[in-house]
């Protein structure tokens, strides 16, 4: 069973958001993972975090065990001013996880798709 880290935002953390649609399709990814065979790992950061507590929890959580593939959340890439964390983020999966293979999603429901699809790369390479 390949295991599987899922790095986003916790949706409750983000002021002025509304955590509802984005927990409600990090909910259902789970269960999709679930029924694939995937192990699901979930890391949500807290956007209080950011000032480097978040670094720190997400090198544990790599650093805890072996992973396939690491998912990496739209949200840690679109939003306004998180270039920074979306470089740091990728360079500790490429850091602590080499032989994992990485997937970004568009949407907490798409990640499925696109963890399936980072791991047949993987395999073909």
């Amino acid at each position: 069973m390949p295991n599987i880290l899922a790095i986003g935002f916790d949706p409750h953390t983000i002021p002025g958001f509304d955590p509802a649609p984005v927990a409600a399709g990090i909910e259902q990814a789970s269960r999709a993972f679930a029924e694939l065979g995937l192990a699901e790992d979930l890391f949500l950061i807290d956007y209080a975090e950011l000032d480097g507590r978040a670094q720190a929890k997400l090198v544990e959580k790599l650093e805890s065990r072996k992973y396939d593939c690491v998912l990496i959340g739209g949200g840690i890439r679109k939003g306004p001013g998180l270039l920074e964390l979306f470089q740091v983020v990728v360079n500790e999966v490429h850091r602590r996880q080499p032989q994992a293979a990485i997937a970004f999603n568009d949407s907490p429901g798409d990640s499925p798709d696109w963890v399936l699809k980072a791991l047949e790369q993987k395999r073909n390479r």
